[in-house]
């Protein structure tokens, strides 16, 4: 056992003047890994945590904006729905009139079948600009209400109340996408 002992012996001593060599002092060492410690405790707590808590707040943000986003196309694919059941309907009837004015047309003299043709296209014609306007009125509903929700969503997603010239642009820049 003594041989043992005198051998750690010797490789303590080498290890100690080695470091002595080196200018290795335990009570420096011990004294930084102290402020190491202290100072990963405090960035830890200070600033680690915060900066983690910011990024999560900017994740829900995010997500939050994705739904908004997710919301109002789905708002605009059944805004065009409506959209092209109101013009069905409309090819509808006005078909439904066309050929309800044909078929009485051809009940009468020539005269009175000439007259209630004309009549006819008269009633596609309005029947038409009816239908333009409706959809116009329509189209504009629509760029009304996207534009209002992009507003929404941007003052959302920026975190900031948004300015009336804000407002103005982001409402132009909807409706012109919108139009395109």
């Amino acid at each position: 056992m003594i041989p043992i002992l005198a051998q750690s012996d010797g490789i303590l001593d080498s290890v100690r003047e080695t470091g002595e060599m080196f200018g290795f002092q335990w009570s420096l060492f011990f004294s930084q890994v102290v402020s190491f410690i202290v100072v990963a405790v405090l960035l830890q707590r200070f600033a680690y945590k915060p900066i983690i808590d910011i990024l999560e707040a900017r994740r829900a943000k995010i997500a939050e904006s994705v739904a908004n986003s997710e919301k109002i196309k789905q708002q605009l694919a059944d805004a065009e729905a409506r959209h092209e059941e109101i013009l069905a309907r409309a090819n509808v009837e006005a078909q439904k009139m066309i050929d309800e004015a044909r078929a009485s047309a051809s009940t009468l003299a020539e005269k009175r079948q000439q007259q209630a043709i004309a009549e006819a296209e008269g009633i596609i014609a309005k029947t038409r600009e009816a239908l333009n306007l409706e959809r116009e009125r329509a189209f504009a509903d629509l760029r009304r209400e996207v534009s209002r929700l992009v507003v929404e969503t941007a003052g959302k997603v920026t975190g900031k109340v948004l300015t009336a010239d804000d407002q103005r642009r982001l409402s132009e820049e909807a409706a012109r996408e919108i139009a395109a």
